[in-house]
């Protein structure tokens, strides 16, 4: 079971404690509308520190990929993407489901899902 460490604290504790429980929440800021990724106290585009956690919605673009190099012993390759969330948010994952992690293409429509990453639960994408 999860246990948040003591360098977790504040909206990134709560952000963990939200994926352990299966729910993906964005902040949406209460004062300009505009949703808010990498958790944090204060609203970066009119620094508001009104932030409301909502649910996302998930679907997203591609927007950056690369490829990680691991020996085969070590798990092999995976890729590593830059997701823009529909919700104006870009955050960084992978995409999973796919045969060799050089087929995760720019503009590439993706779907969330709360998959784990090193026992801990993380924010995935699926090609949609």
């Amino acid at each position: 079971m999860y246990e948040p460490t003591m360098e977790m604290t504040g909206p990134l504790a709560l952000w963990q404690e939200h994926l352990e429980a299966g729910r993906f929440m964005l902040q949406q800021c209460t004062g300009c509308a505009r949703h808010v990724f990498y958790p944090r106290v204060l609203c970066p585009h009119c620094a508001s520190t009104s932030l409301a956690w909502k649910s996302a919605a998930g679907p997203g673009t591609v927007y950056s990929t690369t490829v990680v190099a691991r020996r085969e012993t070590e798990g092999g390759p995976y890729n590593v993407a830059l997701v823009d969330l529909d919700e104006g948010v870009r955050m960084m994952s992978r995409v999973e489901g796919i045969v060799a992690p050089d087929q995760v293409v720019i503009g590439q429509r993706v779907n969330a899902f709360i998959g784990r990453i090193d026992d801990k639960a993380a924010v995935l994408f699926r090609a949609a």
